[in-house]
């Protein structure tokens, strides 16, 4: 009998902070597409995200090894820290490749980001690497037709994951905190004291 194949999915983002949303549904990612294991991306400096303060990188990386420990399935990956940026996922994504020739990848993105990856960088070599676990909102409809036109054969590089709905979001998150409201059951408890220890986000509207 030959050996499963070793599915990994690559879940990236800022992570400021992480909480209970992206935990859910990288779970929920996991036992979709059958994955081995799921690489939290920290971004350091997300070409998209030029404009916006992002936490220090030591920050979240922290918080999303709080996040993730208690999950055999969960692991950090650096590959975004430890090199020049700018950073885009097609660089990222050949790297992940070369480290990891043995592995089936997933890029793991939701519905909104995929309307617009036509628009990303060098698109097409993304999905040489890997294949998109497209993350969709229940009752979402997605036109793959006009992405199609774009990027001829992207529909056979495409996995739908049906998600649940999750009200939680990290600019949210920063709001109640900058406002001094509670933000329990939407981080976990490790990261809620993390962020209070280290006074994160009090400054930040």
């Amino acid at each position: 009998m030959s050996a499963a194949p070793i599915r990994i999915g690559v879940f990236g983002g800022t992570f400021d902070p992480p909480h209970l949303g992206h935990l859910l549904l990288a779970e929920n990612a996991a036992d979709a597409l059958g994955l081995t294991q799921v690489l939290f991306t920290p971004a350091a400096d997300p070409p998209h995200k030029e404009a916006e303060a992002v936490s220090p990188a030591p920050h979240r990386v922290k918080m999303v090894e709080l996040a993730i420990e208690d999950n055999p399935r969960f692991a950090l990956a650096r590959i975004d820290l430890d090199r020049p940026g700018p950073h885009y996922t097609a660089d990222t994504m050949r790297l992940m490749q070369q480290l990891r020739p043995d592995a089936d990848l997933y890029f793991l993105m939701g519905g909104d980001a995929l309307r617009d990856f036509p628009k990303w960088h060098q698109p097409a070599d993304i999905l040489r690497y890997a294949r998109l676990g497209v993350m969709r909102r229940p009752g979402a409809v997605i036109d793959l037709s006009k992405i199609e036109v774009v990027i001829p054969g992207i529909t056979d590089h495409i996995r739908f994951v049906d998600a649940p709905e999750i009200g939680i979001s990290a600019t949210t998150i920063r709001e109640r905190l900058h406002d001094g409201q509670s933000i329990r059951y939407q981080v976990t408890a490790k990261v809620e004291r993390y962020i209070m220890e280290h006074h994160l986000y009090r400054n930040i509207p």
